[in-house]
């Protein structure tokens, strides 16, 4: 891949792990998404950041680009724009895996609005592409049937006139039923951008969420071992350790 034409933030030494690749709304520009990269490379100082833009000029917006045009857009056609734009994006996120040679569980998409719906729609369409997804004021172009293998952060403000934020409690809703790994924020206050709130929420969520998969896993490797106890067993004091106890 060519990472002259890319904005990109790597690591100063080292390898570069995990990847994190940043994809602006509609009429924005790679710039547009430069300081969310910028608050995760803060938290996350070894990972490449990646901010492609948008890989056609917008139709609404000077010297702006776009992932598909929304001209004219609605809930009947959404979905077929939306996977017109595909394979591009995970073309340029495979070539990115390779070049850095990170697996796709350590990679995440994070995108806005526009970015935001290509994000969700590339990871339900392709599951073994990212291992999660942060979205931030988006919506799905068409409520999964089945939940994504990659864990899924939304994060929308509650004043959102442009994607209400309705979009992301109804997305939560249906993975939380399909059984998916989700967390979902909606924050008082904040319109449509990529407010640092929002940011901080969705690196709180990065940082300390356990997807199912990986719990259950745990639980499955745990030796499993039978008690008893009553209540009048739990309440007797806890014996101080024997002289010879070294723990």
């Amino acid at each position: 891949m060519n990472l002259d034409a890319t904005l990109h933030l790597l690591p100063r030494e080292g390898s570069a792990s995990p990847l994190y690749i940043y994809l602006h709304g509609r009429g924005g520009t790679g710039l547009a998404m430069a300081q969310v990269a910028d608050r995760f490379a803060q938290v996350y100082p070894q990972a490449a950041h990646l901010i492609p833009e948008g890989f056609e000029p917008s139709d609404t917006v000077p010297e702006g680009r776009q992932w598909f045009s929304a001209r004219e857009i609605d809930e009947d056609n959404r979905l077929l724009r939306v996977t017109t734009a595909l394979p591009a994006l995970v073309a340029f996120i495979r070539d990115a895996q390779a070049h850095f040679g990170v697996t796709p569980v350590a990679t995440a998409l994070v995108g806005f609005s526009q970015g935001a719906i290509l994000a969700l729609e590339a990871a339900q369409a392709h599951p073994a592409l990212v291992g999660r997804v942060v979205a931030i004021a988006g919506r799905y172009a068409k409520l999964p049937d089945a939940p994504p293998e990659a864990v899924i952060h939304l994060v929308h403000g509650k004043e959102d006139a442009v994607v209400p934020a309705r979009h992301s409690v109804e997305a939560a809703t249906r993975l939380v039923a399909l059984g998916g790994d989700v967390t979902a924020d909606i924050v008082p206050g904040v319109s449509h951008t990529p407010h640092p709130e929002l940011v901080d929420r969705a690196l709180g969520h990065l940082q300390t969420f356990l997807p199912r998969r990986v719990w259950a896993e745990a639980i499955a490797e745990a030796p499993l071992m039978a008690t008893r106890a009553d209540s009048r067993d739990l309440a007797k004091p806890i014996a101080p350790p024997a002289a010879n106890d070294k723990r």
